[in-house]
């Protein structure tokens, strides 16, 4: 059995369908067909129940499939540990930030690594999904708020940043410094989509005091966001952290004086993963960028 067969599988398991799994491969349909024919018969169990056009995973193909995922998972961490020993600093990273973050906050953070790895190719990612994209391996490190204890993560807190509201120089309340909880149920918001982190812990916080938010207008960009907030559309509220970094002179900061909602910060990376000397400089640089 060869690591190409076997990551030729995963990308049957991923599409269930040979066509497309064949394009996703380079490879031609037929092609692909007879090297999981080949592989069943090695194995001498069938992999993909076959119906029509329709393909879907026999249990011995699911159990085959955890399998074939842990081994190249082993044989990246294998390829990178080599890659450290050589002491290159070469390499490839991929990062998961939430989107308002990667807008606004991290691009210092990212020219200073550069400077100091200038030969890693560094990718980063904006998600809304980071936890699960870390999970799924689809990225190296997360940045993220913090979420529950998971055994199969590693949590590195960073930071905690209160949030405020945020309104235009020409909204009513732009000469207030301060309001209390209730008083957020007679302003109209702009705000992220329902789904969206900030979004959710927004909502639930307001939940807790037993009201909801008047958002009449909904974008999933931080950009957008404040553009409509500094047109006067609405207020928003978004991490203090993240307005100053906006540095807009037409915004006023209004602090909830009761119990402000906060979120944190950390980091996440899988317990399984080798970390390169890149990957851990990363993870250094980041928590004294946020301290």
């Amino acid at each position: 059995m060869e690591i190409r067969q076997m990551e030729n599988f995963i990308a049957v398991c991923e599409e269930l369908h040979f066509t497309r799994a064949a394009e996703k491969l380079g490879i031609s349909q037929p092609t692909l067909s007879q090297q999981i024919r080949a592989l069943e018969d090695e194995l001498g169990v069938p992999l993909f129940d076959r119906v029509g056009k329709k393909i879907v995973m026999t249990q011995a193909g699911n159990l085959f499939l955890e399998h074939c995922v842990q081994m190249i998972r082993h044989l990246q961490n294998t390829q990178d540990a080599l890659a450290e020993f050589r002491n290159d600093q070469r390499g490839r990273l991929v990062i998961g930030v939430l989107p308002s973050d990667l807008d606004y906050r991290i691009t210092p953070l990212l020219v200073n690594f550069h400077v100091r790895f200038p030969k890693v190719q560094l990718k980063v990612v904006s998600s809304i999904y980071v936890l699960n994209q870390v999970l799924d391996n689809e990225v190296d490190i997360g940045i993220e708020i913090t979420s529950a204890p998971d055994d199969r993560l590693v949590h590195i807190p960073l930071c905690s940043e209160e949030y405020v509201l945020v309104v235009s120089e020409n909204h009513d309340w732009s000469e207030r410094s301060t309001i209390g909880i209730q008083e957020l149920r007679n302003i109209q918001t702009v705000m992220f989509p329902e789904g969206f982190t900030g979004r959710e812990l927004v909502d639930g916080y307001c939940r807790k005091y037993g009201f909801s938010l008047n958002t009449i207008m909904e974008t999933s960009s931080a950009t957008s966001i404040i553009s409509l907030v500094k047109a006067n559309v609405g207020g928003t509220l978004l991490p203090y952290p993240l307005i100053q970094a906006m540095n807009e002179p037409t915004l006023r900061c209004i602090r909830i004086t009761d119990d402000p909602p906060y979120r944190h910060f950390e980091i996440i990376h899988r317990s399984d993963r080798f970390l390169t000397k890149s990957a851990k400089a990363f993870i250094e640089k980041t928590i004294e960028y946020f301290n």
